[in-house]
């Protein structure tokens, strides 16, 4: 119940946090560049399986460690790692085989996935221990 719970939080957390930053920044970093490369709207079934896999690392490789240690700045490092290795993959990739990609995005998109795992993992171990007592 207790990884549930974090996930659950991560969950809320995450998507409030996504859904703002995409908001403001879609048209203001990602459209400038991109152009017509980008949709008009989200196409929901990769959207749910990106967010569903990748709340599942952060919980099972962020929070559930830092609940068996009693440690929520375990929670932020390695919610930290995680999001940079996965924003570092997705950016370094794109800006390295597209033509239509540029460092700034890559940078700031980076520095993005770092902190929005990061809260997200926090947030599952203080929402966990919080609902499961």
């Amino acid at each position: 119940m207790r990884y549930l719970a974090a996930f659950g939080t991560s969950a809320v957390v995450m998507l409030a946090l996504d859904a703002v930053w995409l908001t403001m920044m879609g048209d203001r970093l990602y459209r400038p560049v991109l152009g017509d490369w980008m949709r008009k709207s989200f196409d929901l079934p990769p959207a749910i399986a990106f967010y569903l896999l990748f709340l599942s690392g952060v919980t099972f490789l962020a929070t559930v460690p830092a609940l068996q240690q009693g440690s929520w700045q375990r929670a932020a490092i390695n919610g930290a790692v995680i999001g940079l290795i996965a924003y570092a993959t997705y950016d370094l990739t794109n800006q390295a085989t597209l033509t239509r990609w540029s460092m700034t995005i890559t940078l700031v998109d980076m520095t993005w996935g770092t902190f929005l795992a990061s809260t997200a993992a926090v947030a599952g171990y203080f929402g966990s221990r919080w609902l499961v007592r």
